[in-house]
Formats: structure tokens, C-alpha cells, sequence
């Protein structure tokens, strides 16, 4: 099959994750001009900003403030820049954390390559596009007039940790944890240990729990 054609279209990569970066670069160059990536707040807010891309792929757990932090410092300044965020994360609170500040979409990275292509476009020509059942998490974040209370908790994490704390509280190993977010064994048992001091708790038991009674898992 042949691919689809640069249809002119500019679009900018934001994920701390190198391969996975490279990995969506490979994919859309052959649908889109590839105007810039970064890998964190800063560059990707000055890169963006020097660019000018029509779509910007934001990932949403970056360290200093993550991709929600990108949106709403470039939307002050350019403001018909179009985000679509693509995370791992399926979480409520992160897909309307990134939609309040400005995002037009919100895709999990388990969306195919043509699936993702489709999402790029749709967000381009202003449609809000979400990844199944998130689009629910979206409704009712503003259809409710009383926004939900932020967990003080939940906040001294940093998005890496909850990340971490996530795919802990699925069952996951520390290999798998480490193999699906592209960190070394170590840097997932120093997260846990983060976490599990920040919450007080003391061993992965106490800490599925305290994930599954917030439903963040």
C-alpha cells in the first residue's frame, strides 16, 4: 500500500521518551511536515513557539509542569496552535487536566499509526478528538458546575510517580513497569520508594489500595 502523501499540514513532537519520539516521527513523516520535537517544557515551548506548527503531539507526564504546562504557555502567545495530547496515561484527572488548559484531543499511545494520522488531521481542522471512553471523563468534567477537588495527595507526586504508582496498582512488575515506560528497573524501585513515602504508606499492598479507593488505576 502506498503511504499517504505530505498533505502540508505541520506538525510538532513533544515526548521525553526518545524512542518512542523517533518512533512517532517515523510515523507521520510520510502525512506530515515534521516542523521540530523537544523533549521537555522548555525547548518544546520555544521550539514550538520559533516553529509555528499547525498540530502540536504533546506528551502529558514531562518533568517541570509536563505537557499541560507546554499548552498553556504557548496558547498565550499563539493561540491558533491546535494540541492533541498522546500519553500512556488513561487517567481521568490527566485528560481533564491537559483538556482545561487548552488541548483539543487526548489519545492514548496505544492508537494505531493510521489512527493517529486520523486524530492529527481532525484536531487540524477542529475537531475535538479523544481515544475511547475518555471522551465520558471530558463530559462530565464540564457539564459539572462544582469542579472536582483536587487530592492534596495525589499532588505531591510528580507525573512520573503517578505513572509508576498506575501501572504498580495494575499488577505490574517493576521489569514490566520498567519496560513500558523506557527506565531502568532501578529508576522504577527509586519511584516507588518516592511514592511510598510521600503517601506514608509502607509496602505495594497499602499502596494498590490507596490507588484503587481514589480510582486512579
Amino acid at each position: 500500500m502506498t503511504p499517504p502523501s505530505d498533505d502540508g499540514t505541520r506538525v510538532f513532537v513533544v515526548d521525553d521518551h526518545q524512542l518512542f519520539l523517533a518512533g512517532v516521527r517515523a510515523e507521520l513523516g510520510s502525512s506530515f511536515e515534521i516542523v521540530g520535537q523537544a523533549e521537555d517544557v522548555e525547548s518544546a515551548v520555544a521550539g514550538i513557539l520559533r516553529a509555528k506548527p499547525d498540530v502540536v503531539l504533546v506528551d502529558v507526564h514531562m518533568p517541570a509542569g509536563g505537557g499541560a504546562a507546554v499548552v498553556e504557555r504557548v496558547l498565550a502567545a499563539e493561540p491558533d496552535v491546535r494540541f492533541l495530547a498522546l500519553s500512556m496515561s488513561d487517567a481521568a484527572e490527566d485528560v481533564i487536566g491537559v483538556i482545561r488548559s487548552g488541548a483539543r484531543g487526548y489519545v492514548t499511545k496505544t492508537i494505531s499509526p493510521a489512527e493517529l494520522v486520523d486524530a492529527v488531521r481532525r484536531v487540524h481542522e477542529g475537531d475535538a478528538v479523544f481515544s475511547p471512553r475518555l471522551a465520558g471523563f471530558v463530559l462530565d468534567a464540564f457539564t459539572d458546575p462544582q469542579p472536582a477537588e483536587l487530592d492534596p495527595e495525589l499532588d505531591r507526586l510528580s507525573g512520573r510517580e503517578r505513572e509508576v504508582l498506575r501501572l504498580i496498582a495494575r499488577g505490574y512488575t517493576y521489569r514490566e513497569v520498567a519496560s513500558e515506560l523506557h527506565i531502568s528497573v532501578k529508576t522504577v524501585e527509586t519511584h516507588v520508594s518516592s511514592v511510598l513515602r510521600k503517601l506514608q504508606l509502607s509496602n505495594r499492598h497499602q499502596l494498590t489500595r490507596w490507588a484503587t479507593e481514589r480510582r486512579i488505576v
